[in-house]
This record gives structure tokens, sequence and C-alpha cells, in this order.
């Protein structure tokens, strides 16, 4: 497989898939970071995350269509007002949709898995009532277009670092949250304990909706990123949700470090041997790879400490 390539040659080439696999990586992140949330801390399995992924992708086509239209001095500026309108309409929709089934689903994970796929069909649909069933793209700003060359042979995609960037302030945003403010206490004794969590006056309905709505929020800033490497469709986010609950179980339910440890794992595995070995085989070798491991620790990379 390696014979075939010089040594100058394959640095490149494992330089050039591992950032190509760094913008897997991005993505993965910031999918997985809403999911952990969401599966990780309340245990709801949400088969309809990919299409609040979606959601915030077609939010982003919008968003440029808007400032194209209407706002053409400012179009190169869109992206981060896209970011923005993408997480609130996410975020915002995963507390109606708390609001009016999860809440009634809560310790209930097999009802919680058919409802949410029902939801995924749904949304699906309406997604493909209101943008059409052809794929759409948006057009990156300017100052997004290019690469970054580092040597004669290995080049940076300057919108893969915005990505990266992206993923990393939000995790760092997310960490904060959970582990120094206050809600993210609240969030973290619910977890633990919610009979004792309500006794001493935490309001557990709103710690639930609040969550729901983080965790999807973030999903719809995935979405952001994901216009960056891909075209958007009303099925497009299917193709990432296998990937990303992979992502959460690899890395340990709960686990914002599990997570992206996972995350770097899966996405540069895959990346590299997609070159070598093309998309499908190299999507089972992984595969095979995390259930190997998982076989030996099925408990993930990472575990909460909780004391029982």
């Amino acid at each position: 497989m390696f014979s075939e390539f010089s040594a100058a040659e394959l640095t490149a080439i494992f330089a050039m898939q591992g950032f190509a696999g760094l913008i897997l990586f991005a993505v993965f992140v910031l999918m997985a970071l809403g999911l952990a949330i969401i599966f990780g801390q309340m245990g709801v399995i949400n088969m309809a995350h990919g299409e609040f992924m979606i959601l915030g992708a077609y939010v982003t086509y919008m968003t440029s269509n808007l400032f194209a239209t209407h706002l053409p001095d400012f179009f190169g500026s869109y992206f981060i007002f896209a970011i923005i309108f993408a997480f609130c309409a996410a975020a915002l929709l995963g507390a109606l949709v708390e609001w009016s089934m999860i809440r009634f689903l809560y310790h209930r994970p097999l009802d919680t898995l058919l409802a949410t796929w029902g939801l995924s069909l749904i949304l699906q649909q309406a997604y493909r009532s209101i943008f059409g069933a052809r794929e759409v793209g948006v057009v990156i700003p300017d100052w997004l277009m290019g690469s970054y060359k580092i040597t004669d042979m290995i080049e940076v995609p300057i919108n893969g670092m915005f990505v990266m960037a992206l993923a990393l302030i939000t995790t760092l945003t997310v960490a904060i949250l959970m582990y120094r403010s206050r809600w993210g206490k609240q969030v973290r004794a619910v977890v633990q304990n919610r009979p004792m969590a309500g006794a001493v006056g935490i309001n557990t309905a709103k710690v639930d909706r609040m969550t729901f709505a983080l965790g999807c929020g973030i999903a719809g800033i995935a979405g952001s990123a994901f216009t960056m490497i891909g075209s958007t469709g009303p099925s497009s986010g299917q193709l990432y949700i296998v990937d990303t609950f992979l992502v959460v179980v690899f890395g340990g339910a709960g686990s914002l470090a599990g997570t992206v440890a996972s995350a770097f794992s899966i996405s540069q595995s895959q990346s590299i041997l997609e070159f070598f070995m093309g998309g499908s085989m190299a999507k089972v070798l992984t595969l095979l790879i995390v259930v190997m491991i998982l076989m030996f620790r099925p408990q993930g990379l990472f575990t909460l400490k909780v004391r029982r």
C-alpha cells in the first residue's frame, strides 16, 4: 500500500490528509458536543440531531442569500451573523421539541429513540417542502477562500482553519459553561441526583430544557461549519448521525474530554485510510477498530467519576 510512494510523497500525503482530518474533526466535535450534552447528560437518544445540524446549514444558506440581495456591502461578514442565527434557530427549535415531546419521555430511552426518529423524518420532509429536494450551497466570503502554503507539496485551506478555530472556541465555551458556571453546576447536580437537586431548589425542568436547547444550538453551529465543506440537502444530516453517536460512545458518554479525543481519533483514521483504501473501506475498518476497543473498554475512553 505504501511501496508505490516515496518518503517525501508519503510525508506530504499524511500531512495533507491529517489537515483534512482536522476539518472533519472540527465538524465531528461540533456535532458530538451537542449530542454528548443531550445523550450523556440527559440520557436522551436524539435521532433528529442531524436535522438540527441541517437547520443550521439552511439558516446559513438563507443568511448568505439575504446579505447578497439586500446587504451586498457587508457580504464578507455574513458568516459571523449566520453562526449566531443558526445557533439561535436550532436552540429555539430544541427548546420547543423538549417542551412539547421530550419532557414526557425521560427515563424511556427506547421511546425517545422512536420519537426523535419520527421527528427526523418530519424535519426532512419539511426541509424538502420548503427548500426543495436538490442540494444547495453557500458562497464562501473572499477572506475564507484560498489556502496557506506551508511547503511546495503541502497547502492548508483557509476555510478549514476557520472551521477548526470555530470548533475550538465552541469547545472552550461549552467547557466553561459546564464546569465553571452556576448553570453548569446545576446541570451536573441534576445528572447525579435529580430528586436531591429538586429538593435544594433547582428547577430541574428548566435545566432540562436549557440543556436540550444548548445541545441543539451547538448542532446548528455545526451546520454552519458543514456548509464550508459540503452542500446542504434535506437528508444530509443522516450521513453524520451514525459517526456522531460513534464519537460520543467511544469517548465516553457525558465526557467532553472523551468526546474531543474520540472525534480526533476517528476523524484522523477515516481521513488517512480513505486516501489508501476508499471511503467505504475506511469507515468499515475504523468501525471495527472502535468496536474492538469497546469490547475491552465498554465505558469508552473517558468516564465520569460519580460518588455513589
